[in-house]
């Protein structure tokens, strides 16, 4: 029995996946839940498992395309199935010349938007002429259209036509911010100042308060690519952009469009903390199969920081603050083939085992490939550790919809000055990026502060 393959659903949000490498090929055995191919979404990267064992008869979808969710894209026959050679193809018996000259050619494929008015049209009684078909949508048509339920949404209830706006988001698909910005624009053009006619003075009905409006920033153009940055003759090598990365680089550029940001350092002594962790990693290893690095003991301090400054684990929304009453924080997690950040949630009701075991567990499957969508989103702060590889500080850009994030700063042993004594401590800096817009520097400076308090002291409720 033959058992379809479809593109999973991989969140609620996740319209379509695209195909990055097909981990088995036509004819090879397959066992339920191998991995059996690899996707990459808005969200995630993950490894999908075969859902029935046989043999891997057909692939549907090449690598490198992209398809919308449940669109079959390969065949498993059952197990005990051999793969099948395909068959020569029969050479079609020749037809009579006149029926050969009357043949009209078959349409290779047909879309169902194509089908679908031809069988609803009524047939004419004796046609004398047939229309001709109408042209199949062009490749980049086809990508503006296929866009977020979310953009869709709002151009149903907008009116506008998707296919007419220039799409900024992978392969020209239309973001939402394209179509934000695509309707601003739209209601100022037809805003323009007219000769005011002579109206009679009437009592305008008062209307209901409006609902607070997202800031719209105005999309990115999008980039043009100019004459090659090379000489014929030149040795180099070019690669497209994967999935994630281009991803990635999309919302970095968007993120600095909408947040001011502006950063705050601060030089903070871990001796406390790190004689903590030397009295407990050996036990966390041993008795719960966990490893203990810095990394928890400073979403501790995060925590404590958060509950003094709530500001901090806010977003914005119009010309109000929403202020997210769970902490659930993102830890960035560095790939061989870029940047994810899983997210930790309701952080504040770990203990600081439970935040360590998070911390392995998350960052295991996202080098695995096997996170799930709803675990890198609802971030409300995040926490990059650029120091892990040695950097002695970053300046990261924030997460948006975020208004902050913390950089770490490589922790090693350097001589400070203490009681005008020159003594060996464990020293590193902490990074915080913050959205000017609503957090002043003090904010962040009395927040780095608390988080140095709580390090220094290493003192952590458990």
């Amino acid at each position: 029995m033959a058992e379809e393959v479809k593109m999973p659903q991989m969140g609620e949000s996740i319209a379509e996946g695209t195909i990055v490498k097909w981990l088995k090929q036509v004819g090879e055995a397959v066992k339920r839940d191998e991995p059996l191919f690899e996707i990459s979404t808005d969200k995630v990267d993950a490894e999908i498992p075969a859902p029935a064992s046989g043999v891997l008869s057909e692939i549907r979808v090449k690598e490198g395309e992209t398809v919308a969710v449940n669109t079959v894209v390969a065949v498993i026959n059952g197990a005990g199935a051999q793969p099948v050679a395909a068959p020569p193809k029969p050479e079609a018996a020749p037809a009579p010349p006149a029926e050969q000259a009357a043949a009209p050619p078959e349409p290779a494929a047909e879309t169902q938007a194509e089908a679908a008015p031809r069988e609803s049209q009524p047939q004419a009684a004796a046609p004398t002429a047939e229309p001709a078909p109408a042209a199949p949508p062009s490749e980049e048509e086809l990508r503006r259209v296929r866009s977020s339920p979310v953009v869709r949404k709002i151009a149903q209830e907008q009116g506008v036509d998707i296919s007419q706006i220039q799409g900024t988001g992978i392969s020209g698909r239309v973001t939402k911010n394209d179509i934000l910005s695509y309707i601003e624009n739209r209601g100022a053009a037809s805003a323009a100042p007219q000769a005011p006619a002579a109206q009679p003075v009437t009592a305008a009905p008062p209307q209901a308060p409006r609902a607070p409006q997202p800031l719209s920033v105005p999309a990115a153009a999008p980039t043009e690519v100019g004459p090659p940055p090379y000489s014929e003759g030149d040795r180099v090598q070019i690669e497209p952009m994967t999935i994630m990365r281009r991803k990635i680089a999309e919302r970095m550029i968007e993120s600095h469009r909408v947040s001011a940001h502006v950063y705050s350092v601060i030089e903070v002594d871990y001796t406390e903390t790190a004689r903590l962790r030397d009295r407990l990693k050996g036990e966390y290893l041993e008795r719960d199969g966990v490893k203990l690095t810095f990394l928890p003991f400073i979403i501790k301090a995060v925590i404590e920081g958060i509950k003094k400054w709530p500001i901090i684990n806010s977003s914005v929304w119009g010309d109000q603050v929403v202020y997210k009453q769970d902490i659930n924080v993102g830890v960035a997690v560095a790939l061989d083939w870029g940047l994810i950040v899983p997210v930790i949630r309701n952080a504040d009701e770990k203990s600081l085992l439970g935040l360590a075991r998070a911390v392995n567990d998350l960052g295991d499957r996202a080098r695995n490939k096997k996170l799930k969508p709803d675990e890198v989103q609802g971030g409300t702060f995040t926490i990059t550790n650029p120091g892990v590889f040695g950097g002695l500080m970053g300046l990261p850009i924030i997460n948006q919809p975020q208004v902050a994030i913390l950089g770490v700063g490589g922790i090693k042993k350097r001589p400070v000055v203490i009681n005008d004594a020159i003594a060996i401590r464990q020293t590193g800096l902490l990074t915080l990026s913050y959205d000017h817009r609503i957090i002043d520097g003090a904010v962040a400076e009395q927040f780095l502060a608390i988080l140095r308090d709580v390090i220094e002291s290493g003192e952590y409720n458990s």
